[in-house]
């Protein structure tokens, strides 16, 4: 009955080194997963960053561009608050008046305060035809 009793414990003994074995090597499995998914995440990350740096400069280029854009474009308010103020539809349909009897384009655009290529559109479009 003691060679039973041993022989019991030698099976028990090895049996929870056999799970133990199995185990050890699942986990070793899982840790190589997980590696390789580490790796994976890693590599994603520095395209990630990759791209976040190039969003980065284009956004700093559309930023410069805008902002000369901006300055560029900062005189045209004015000019449409000249327009508005100015009357603009009396002195186009006066300049037409004017252009039609024969006025050139540097008195229409004293005349009526329009620019000098309004004046220049208007007497070609309105002037009289010259021989």
């Amino acid at each position: 009955m003691t060679m039973n009793m041993n022989m019991l414990l030698y099976l028990a003994a090895a049996t929870l080194a056999l799970v133990g074995l199995i185990v050890a090597l699942a986990a070793l499995r899982a840790v190589r997963g997980l590696r390789v998914r580490c790796l994976g995440a890693e590599a994603a990350l520095a395209g990630v960053r990759r791209e976040l740096e190039l969003m980065t400069t284009l956004s700093a280029k559309t930023g410069r561009r805008v902002r000369r854009i901006e300055e560029e474009c900062s005189g045209v308010a004015e000019r449409v608050d000249q327009v508005e103020q100015r009357g603009a539809p009396q002195s186009f349909a006066g300049a037409i008046a004017a252009a039609r009897r024969g006025a050139d384009a540097g008195g229409l655009s004293q005349q009526f305060g329009i620019s000098r290529g309004e004046a220049d559109l208007v007497a070609r479009l309105h002037g009289r035809k010259r021989a």
